[in-house]
């Protein structure tokens, strides 16, 4: 029996002797964006000229005949307009994909000596746009989906704000809410929703999983009761009567994905606000999509 033996990912000293110098990261990031060869990302035109003084730089004379148009590898990327080296991006972006549960902008700040907790800061958020997965597939086989609500816990909130007394409930007040399809040992979909109701949740299992799913596991919240109707074949378990597994109906593989996120909010970020979920979803989403992936650096420059 052949022994297949999976690529571990690179690490931090691998990374520091691929990426030595600036030109370094640009020849890369060249190469990344533009494998067939450098083309214009105005038009399109792949007969662009190299500058004569300035590396990494190009001009197109197809889109602007008269001046032609000037660009370099960085137009267009998360990268352009910064006063951040490049080398500086890829090891924060190192930094990011390396950690399990995240790493916070102050560490980072702390990590790479920068004087500004803002600069982090940004540059995370900006990394966590491109984490945001554009050309998802949708979903087939053996698929679950479930919704998860962040925030703080009701038991802490003040009196008249507890809704539904000390036990809080489904959809609590205050709380932002997060729904997820995952393909069982594939890729995982999450995205922040406005509620929980049936036309929300309805909208959202269209969107990411397709109808010829084997299997559409969920559990039994009202939000899901027109699955059934509309021909999907959608099994549930009764959470509310302790049943958790039904044969092949469960939805155990997305509840482990909604503990990593919220370990990682909760133990690396500590607060994230409703305004800016989206962007940790993806980053979370991005590392899981990528768990098995070796070249998962590359994976996020290419998102770039």
């Amino acid at each position: 029996m052949k022994v297949i033996h999976k690529r571990k990912p690179m690490t931090l000293a691998e990374l520091e002797a691929k990426f030595p110098t600036e030109d370094a990261c640009k020849s890369y990031l060249q190469a990344a964006r533009w494998p067939q060869g450098v083309i214009c990302p105005r038009c399109g035109n792949k007969e662009v000229q190299e500058h004569g003084t300035k590396p990494y730089h190009w001009q197109c004379y197809k889109c602007a005949e008269e001046t032609s148009y000037r660009f370099s590898v960085l137009v267009g990327t998360i990268f352009e307009n910064t006063n951040v080296d490049l080398i500086v991006w890829f090891k924060v972006i190192y930094l990011m994909l390396t950690s399990k549960k995240g790493i916070s902008a102050l560490q980072v700040q702390r990590m790479m000596g920068f004087g500004s907790y803002h600069t982090a800061h940004k540059m995370c958020h900006k990394v966590r746009v491109a984490m945001g997965d554009k050309d998802f597939h949708k979903l087939v086989g053996f698929v679950e989906v479930d919704e998860t609500f962040v925030g703080g816990k009701a038991k802490n909130k003040h009196g008249g704000n507890r809704p539904g007394g000390l036990g809080g409930g489904r959809g609590m007040k205050g709380k932002a809410v997060v729904a997820g399809a995952v393909q069982r040992k594939g890729n995982v979909i999450a995205r922040v929703i406005e509620n929980t109701s049936t036309e929300v949740l309805d909208r959202f299992v269209r969107e990411t999983v397709s109808h010829k799913v084997s299997l559409l596991s969920t559990d039994e919240a009202s939000g899901y009761r027109r699955l059934t109707k509309d021909g999907w074949p959608h099994r549930f378990v009764k959470h509310g009567r302790g049943e958790y597994v039904n044969g092949a109906v469960h939805t155990n593989t997305i509840e482990g994905f909604w503990s990593i996120v919220k370990r990682g909010i909760v133990g690396t970020f500590h607060k994230v606000s409703k305004k800016y979920l989206q962007l940790y979803v993806n980053e979370f989403q991005f590392r899981y999509n990528n768990r098995d992936n070796a070249d998962i650096f590359g994976a996020a420059i290419k998102g770039c």
